[in-house]
């Protein structure tokens, strides 16, 4: 009877195991890494500049396993005044993610916040590295709301669907 009993704690305690929500960092490493700054040095003897900068981020993933995730989240940098380029900085920082115990539209949601938030301080720091090693003004990258980002993509996509 103590064996019967035993058992049917082993199988509570895998059962618990296997619906209990868990999201854990693997790993995180480079995917890839650029600088360039065609201008250079010519860009440094200007006088007066005011640069423009855009930003462009993408967030991209691919199933690994069953509840693994291979996450990348890019982040483009362009700076450039008039039609010239002062640095074009491209960052893509990914991580290998263990997401367990959720359902598809919660993993959806954690792929697309979670993992994004988690990443980008590396990228924020990559980037900004880069550009003060490159002889250029600190750039500071603001925080980036990630959950709005995803609510707009996901209202979009709603819209797009036929009714």
């Amino acid at each position: 009877m103590a064996k019967e009993s035993e058992n049917k704690e082993n199988v509570t305690t895998e059962n618990n195991e296997k619906n209990e929500k868990n999201v854990s960092l693997q790993t995180i490493y480079i995917k890839d890494l650029s600088f360039e700054a065609p201008n250079s040095p010519e860009v440094f003897l200007e006088q007066e500049i005011t640069p423009e900068t855009k930003l462009n981020i993408s967030n991209t993933h691919r199933k690994l396993s069953e509840g693994v995730y291979d996450v990348s989240l890019k982040l483009s940098v362009e700076s450039t005044y008039g039609e010239k380029t002062m640095f074009l900085a491209e960052v893509e920082q990914a991580g290998v993610f263990a997401i367990r115990g959720y359902d598809e539209t919660e993993t959806r949601a954690l792929i697309g916040i979670f993992c994004p938030n988690t990443l980008f301080p590396y990228i924020r720091e990559l980037i900004s590295t880069m550009v003060t090693k490159a002889g250029f003004p600190a750039l500071l990258l603001q925080p980036i709301n990630f959950d709005s980002i995803y609510n707009q993509a996901m209202e979009q996509t709603s819209e797009q669907k036929p009714n």
